[in-house]
């Protein structure tokens, strides 16, 4: 189930339509088109779905605004850093407004300050946006942003635990159960 839909008895027009509009998607390697400033790669989603360019554009300058980066609007993604273009791609999966938001490795291509920085970012798409989050991470430092971990060893689940609230001492218990697996 994903926002009182039922995947199961989805065909794949409705599948397709349901992916654009309730999942956001954020990668390791960011996926920015090299020839769009910050705001058309933000607003992509909405353009593909049919919104007017006008609109879209609003809708992507409001969420690069709450991701901090109302000043890089026209920037194209080499004159950001890594950092920035995260943010851009945060902001891509979350223009559609989606109840979901996947995070494959987001900052496992950042320096551990701009990976901080965007880990902070998706706790914060959860708690004040009110957005599900699921990440995918090997960093212990980083997974210790989340509610609640699920440990994976060879695509089965082998442990699952929830945190304290202490990053220091949940990363470092989180960093133990790693090694134990």
């Amino acid at each position: 189930m994903l926002d009182g839909n039922d995947l199961s008895r989805l065909d794949d027009t409705r599948l397709a339509e349901l992916r654009r509009r309730k999942i956001g998607f954020v990668f390791q390697f960011h996926n920015l088109i090299p020839v769009l400033d910050a705001a058309q790669n933000a607003g992509l989603p909405l353009i593909l779905d049919g919104v007017k360019m006008g609109v879209a554009r609003s809708r992507a300058a409001a969420w690069l605004q709450r991701v901090g980066l109302n000043d890089r609007l026209s920037s194209r993604p080499d004159q950001l850093l890594g950092g920035q273009q995260q943010r851009v791609a945060i902001a891509r999966a979350l223009v559609a407004e989606p109840a979901l938001v996947l995070a494959d490795e987001p900052t496992g291509n950042l320096d551990s300050r701009a990976g901080d920085e965007i880990a902070a970012l998706l706790r914060q798409t959860s708690d004040d946006w009110k957005r599900a989050v699921l990440m995918v991470t090997h960093d212990p430092r980083i997974a210790a942003y989340a509610d609640r971990i699920v440990f994976l060893k060879d695509g089965k689940v082998v442990e699952q635990t929830t945190l304290n609230g202490n990053a220091a001492d949940d990363a470092r218990r989180l960093r133990s159960q790693m090694e134990a697996l």
